[in-house]
């Protein structure tokens, strides 16, 4: 892969992770769910193409914007662990199940998470506060109630769509409620 493709994967990755950030006002300790496809990163079909090389370049650009933050990431595993999460033990207060994500059994980006978290631990779901979606992975099940769409600067990774959410809490009450507006 040229350098300045390798750059430029990581580089995106980072300031999508930043931005959405941001723009989700997350807190310390929050976490951020992401679902990638590596083959479509690299123009191929879901599922087809994982690359290790990809995912340790998206995994790197993401989690340092996320340990900036003092935040948890989560990676979902592809469907063939049943859209799994690797996270930090630390992050989540239940019993792991027992899987270790492959290439061809998880997906690159799992795999890789699973290789560099300090603790990892696999579960069979989360409730993340924001979430990246690389490739269409569909992310939606391991976001917590309300999921709102954000519109970032960067449309894709490499020749993936990119997709981000942040949540917020529901609203409850009729036309009289008030709602806290810092909670929108």
């Amino acid at each position: 892969m040229r350098t300045e493709v390798t750059v430029d994967i990581y580089n995106q990755c980072y300031c999508a992770a930043k931005e959405l950030i941001e723009i989700s006002k997350l807190k310390k300790g929050n976490v951020i769910i992401v679902g990638c496809s590596t083959s479509e990163v690299c123009s191929s079909k879901i599922g087809t193409a994982s690359n290790m090389d990809v995912a340790k370049l998206i995994f790197d650009g993401i989690n340092l914007a996320v340990q900036e933050k003092g935040l948890y990431l989560a990676v979902q595993c592809c469907e063939h662990l049943n859209r799994a999460i690797v996270v930090e033990h630390e992050a989540v207060s239940c019993d792991g199940v027992n899987v270790v994500p492959q290439v061809k059994a998880g997906g690159a980006l799992a795999a890789t998470a699973y290789q560099s978290f300090k603790n990892p631990v696999i579960v069979e779901s989360i409730l993340a506060d924001a979430g990246i979606d690389i490739g269409d992975t569909l992310i939606g099940m391991h976001l917590k109630q309300v999921a709102v769409p954000v519109r970032l600067s960067i449309k894709r990774i490499g020749d993936a769509n990119l997709v981000c959410a942040r949540t917020r809490p529901k609203f409850i009450g009729g036309e009289r409620a008030v709602y806290n507006q810092d909670l929108l």
